[in-house]
């Protein structure tokens, strides 16, 4: 009986031992960074802008542009969290590599990644470049002309 005592307490040691390091090691599997507050280490080039006019004609919107920038993030820069819930937009990577954070979490796109970012009301999302080389993108987006 004292052989399986013993034993029984050995395999509860044990399995606690494991529960604990698992607790230690779960914040640091899914911590994610605090989003950025503010903007840093950005370039932006204005490509091109369908005018609030030309909108107005062609789909009856009115108060809005449609433009197209090329971003340039450079390593260790960020783009601060922001919402897109009225200025829908699309997002794609030319050069290097960033991360878009999402409150669900991050995601990782890579130069000519066959997806694009999409940007619709329930996006709330930000940026980093964590890479050595600056980072660019290219947007597409609606926003108020004003």
């Amino acid at each position: 009986m004292q052989g399986k005592r013993k034993h029984g307490k050995s395999a509860a040691l044990i399995a606690i031992s494991l529960g604990l390091l698992a607790l230690a090691a779960y914040p640091i599997v899914k911590a994610q960074r605090m989003p950025p507050s503010e903007h840093k280490g950005l370039g932006v080039n204005a490509l091109g802008v369908i005018s609030e006019l030309s909108l107005k004609d062609q789909i009856g919107l009115e108060g809005y542009k449609m433009q197209l920038r090329e971003i340039s993030i450079m390593p260790g820069g960020q783009i601060a969290r922001h919402d897109h819930f009225k200025r829908p937009g699309l997002v794609w990577t030319l050069s290097g590599s960033v991360i878009e954070g999402r409150p669900g979490g991050e995601k990782t796109y890579r130069a000519f990644s066959p997806q694009a970012i999409l940007e619709d009301a329930r996006t709330d999302h930000w940026f980093w470049n964590d890479g050595n080389e600056p980072a660019r993108i290219l947007v597409c987006d609606i926003v108020p002309s004003g």
